[in-house]
């Protein structure tokens, strides 16, 4: 069975398991990863020797002759193999893994790969079995389960669920390993969401130069590749750049590359501030797309002086990187230097994306005067405010800057923007835009959507964006902040005196909502009729609850079945139903499509525009959610599309299949593979089965649990059991007799689980490929459906929580209350005359 994804991300975070305890994530993660490059490596190396071996067999050398030949290294110059000396190979390792010093026997592996690679030069050097963490190292024991642990799945090609597995179990890994790091995760990683998200602002594509001068682990460039994967393009050939100070994530950033089948991405190791490393000839190279999240207010080089009494900190290319200025030396204001550094390293019309704090955006001195340098340059394209808790390590809200380097006209730079945005900034107030998770916020694929396309299309949105000109921020000092210019918080909740005193709902506030109410079409008539006062101009000003409706309970059914809300949501499924028609079949077309990376292309781009056309004209969701949710369910359904293409349905099964085998294994799994798409679709009357077994258990358990503890606390009071009723005696047989019950039932529940394996292989053997292609094709619509009812629901609870606040604001007056206070008043009176106290 081919290793899937899931497969090899528990095996993964087993391994992580291994070494947790007295290290934190940020202390060993790179063991882990470096035992995930030294498997792979050797293992490719030896389906290389396998192949050479078999070439000079079929050649007629003879078995002895061909392993002596296969030992020569120019056999393995071949792109993406490495030459793996002996003692590097995992076997090696692995026979001899029982000796002491277990430590030294794993570095001097890594080193043997890296001393017979020159592209791997400095990349393993960093990981040290033998370093000391605290007062010790990891014991050889450790070390023994972690190599044992890695030589249960073979990393070869061959062996994966689709091409790039081991690549995107890496990324899971990495996040993992910064979700376990807290703070320290966020100096290597920046979240997914986000980074697709400044993807998508600069479009880049196989001619662009692109460029991260704060790397990381390498996941804005492996999304850069990506994208233009999805447009097309061979990712793999992308020209790359990277700098990253913390030799550690540099090569985990390095190793990131070539597990994603990146083999010409150069990434440099050492501080980009000081000492810029892409240099051509003398001169700083020059990048058409940058991307990049720089490490937050750092400080500016030192105050340190060298013996001569000038400063020690000399940056190179200073002159050239930072003509706007520098900040104070020591000051933990370096964010705007990186940015000069990237707009002096950006080529003309070239564009940068880049994550800051937002104190850059206003904060005086020297950092306005780089400010107001960068904004009269006509390089500032668009100010993004984002949500705060996006990030590991911080929660203090950041912005992301978009800038366009200018061009050469003649004999002068003039500005590199488009027509229509030059000499104007785009202000985006984004910080609302997010889903609140308990521990961290992150972006949907609709908040993308939103944002990315009101930057494409200069988009003014009130509340949302707005296009400001440079005369208007040189009249604010230059002053960024982006509330200055597009405040999106929520009008204050009105209050109506007069319906507070006599009751009704303002017409006005109803009006407000008129568009929500129109999208899902619900008329709020329906629900409200006049106020009837017996003022004749003040009842026009002012609706009432309709009589039907006694109790605040009464408006969600009421809402719920409104017949013109029901015909908005049926109108949205039916066209939903009536595109995946017309479209569903065209994903099992990718069947066997490998070779011919177009195909998913063209899939990716029919759904995004037909899907839009076809709901978009509801009008039920607005065109951002209506594309997030194509977006949405095209990048959770990403890696079943790419084995659809390598193995065709039958391997999407036959690996769905394995990664709930797995999960059964796995008793520390998070996820029950018993709620599993696949297990509920071919094995529903067996989960019902086990579930009716379950409750069953569950039933007899908490009766003979309720039974014995009446039992010993009657043992516990001798006269008080005598004096019991009849009823309440204990049943020794009863008690016995469920006993029996339960027993049987755990015995039934434990050969049902048992079982299960030989039901599931039945079930997935019994499709051939036209059913499994229907069964995949059944499930992702379900998926898909799904999205788009949790958006129509979650508008629903809105329209619904609307009418509840109307209700109580309103529905109980003033004058009501003041008369609930009069009658208890006059009761009380009554109460305490009748006791003879007045």
């Amino acid at each position: 069975m081919a290793l899937t994804l899931s497969q090899l991300e528990r095996h993964l975070f087993k391994a992580a398991d291994i070494l947790r305890g007295k290290m934190d994530a940020s202390e060993f993660k790179e063991y882990i990863f470096g035992m995930l490059f030294l498997k792979r490596c050797s293992d490719v190396f030896e389906q290389r020797h396998e192949e050479v071996i078999k070439q000079q067999m079929e050649a007629g050398k003879t078995l002895a002759d061909a392993s002596v030949i296969a030992e020569n290294k120019l056999w393995y110059k071949k792109e993406g193999y490495f030459w793996v000396p002996p003692e590097s190979r995992y076997q090696y390792l692995l026979n001899n893994s029982r000796q002491a010093n277990v430590g030294s026997l794993l570095s001097k592996a890594l080193a043997g790969i890296e001393g017979e690679n020159t592209s791997l030069h400095d990349v393993l050097e960093h990981i040290d079995f033998n370093r000391k963490v605290g007062q010790s190292k990891i014991s050889d024991i450790k070390l023994q389960q972690l190599i044992t642990h890695f030589s249960l799945h073979r990393l070869r090609n061959e062996d994966f669920e689709f091409p790039d597995l081991l690549g995107a179990a890496y990324e899971y890994l990495i996040a993992e390993f910064a979700d376990s790091a807290g703070k320290k995760g966020g100096e290597f990683y920046t979240p997914r969401s986000v980074v697709r998200m400044m993807v998508r602002l600069l479009k880049p594509t196989l001619e662009h130069r692109v460029y991260d001068p704060c790397c990381g682990s390498g996941g804005m460039l492996i999304a850069a590749k990506e994208y233009i994967d999805e447009h097309g393009e061979d990712g793999r050939k992308a020209s790359l750049f990277g700098q990253e100070y913390n030799g550690t994530v540099w090569s985990i950033a390095k190793m990131n590359m070539l597990l994603h089948g990146i083999n010409n991405a150069d990434l440099q190791n050492d501080d980009t501030l000081s000492d810029p490393q892409h240099v051509e000839n003398g001169e700083l190279i020059r990048f058409d797309r940058i991307l990049t999240n720089p490490p937050f207010s750092i400080n500016w080089g030192n105050t340190e002086k060298d013996s001569s009494g000038n400063a020690a900190w000399q940056p190179k290319f200073a002159a050239e990187r930072f003509p706007y200025g520098q900040v104070p030396l020591g000051s933990k204001k370096a964010d705007l230097m990186f940015l000069q550094h990237m707009l002096a390293v950006t080529s003309d019309g070239g564009m940068v994306a880049t994550v800051l704090p937002h104190g850059v955006l206003f904060r005086g001195g020297e950092e306005k005067n780089i400010r107001a340098g960068i904004i009269e340059d006509d390089l500032l394209e668009a100010v993004i405010g984002i949500a705060p808790d996006l990030f590991y390590g911080t929660s203090i809200p950041a912005c992301i800057l978009v800038l366009r380097q200018r061009v050469q006209d003649g004999a002068n730079r003039v500005s590199g923007k488009p027509a229509e945005r030059q000499n104007k900034v785009l202000f985006i107030n984004a910080d609302r835009e997010c889903f609140e998770g308990r521990a961290q916020s992150f972006l949907l694929p609709e908040h993308i959507e939103k944002i990315a396309s009101t930057f494409d299309d200069l988009q003014e949105v009130e509340g949302f964006s707005t296009l400001v000109d440079i005369e208007t921020l040189r009249e604010n000092d230059y002053n960024l902040n982006i509330r200055r210019y597009v405040d999106n918080s929520p009008p204050p909740e009105p209050h109506d005196v007069r319906a507070h005193l006599i009751g009704g709902i303002p017409r006005t506030e109803v009006q407000a909502h008129a568009e929500l109410f129109s999208a899902h079409g619900l008329n709020p008539l329906d629900l409200l009729q006049p106020f009837a006062s017996g003022d004749a101009e003040q009842d026009t000003r002012y609706l009432d609850f309709r009589p039907e409706l006694q109790q605040r309970t009464d408006l969600k059914p009421a809402i719920e079945n409104n017949a013109g809300l029901l015909a908005k949501e049926d109108a949205i499924r039916k066209a939903f139903e009536s595109w995946w028609q017309e479209h569903g079949e065209r994903i099992t077309a990718l069947s066997g499509e490998l070779d011919n990376t177009t195909s998913l292309v063209e899939l990716r781009s029919e759904l995004l525009n037909s899907f839009s056309q076809s709901l978009e004209s509801i009008g039920l969701l607005d065109p951002f959610q209506v594309r997030g949710i194509v977006a949405g369910f095209w990048y959770a359904s990403k890696y079943e599309f790419l084995g659809l293409m390598a193995r065709g349905s039958s391997g999407v099964m036959d690996a769905w299949r394995t990664s709930i085998l797995a999960a059964m294994e796995d008793k520390a799994s998070k996820h029950n593979p018993l709620e599993h798409k696949l297990v509920k679709f071919l094995l529903g009357d067996f989960v019902t089965g086990l579930a009716e077994l379950e409750q069953q258990r569950a039933e007899l358990d908490s009766k003979i649990k309720a039974a014995t503890a009446v039992k010993s606390a009657d043992d516990e009071d001798e006269e008080d059991a005598d004096n019991a009723d009849e009823e309440n005696i204990i049943d020794e047989e009863q008690i016995k007799q469920w006993r029996a019950e339960l027993r049987n039932v755990r015995k039934k529940l434990k050969t049902q689980k048992e079982n299960f394996d030989s039901h599931l292989n039945k079930a997935v053997d019994g499709l051939d490929e036209q059913q499994a292609g229907t069964l995949l094709l059944t499930i992702l619509h379900n998926d898909m459906q799904a999205i788009i009812e949790r958006h129509i629901a979650t508008q629903r609870r809105s329209i619904v929580a609307i009418f509840e606040n109307w209700w109580d604001k309103y529905r109980t007056t003033l004058t009501e209350i003041e008369q609930k206070r009069d009658t208890a008043a006059a009761q009380l009176q009554e109460f305490l005359e009748g006791l003879g106290y007045v």
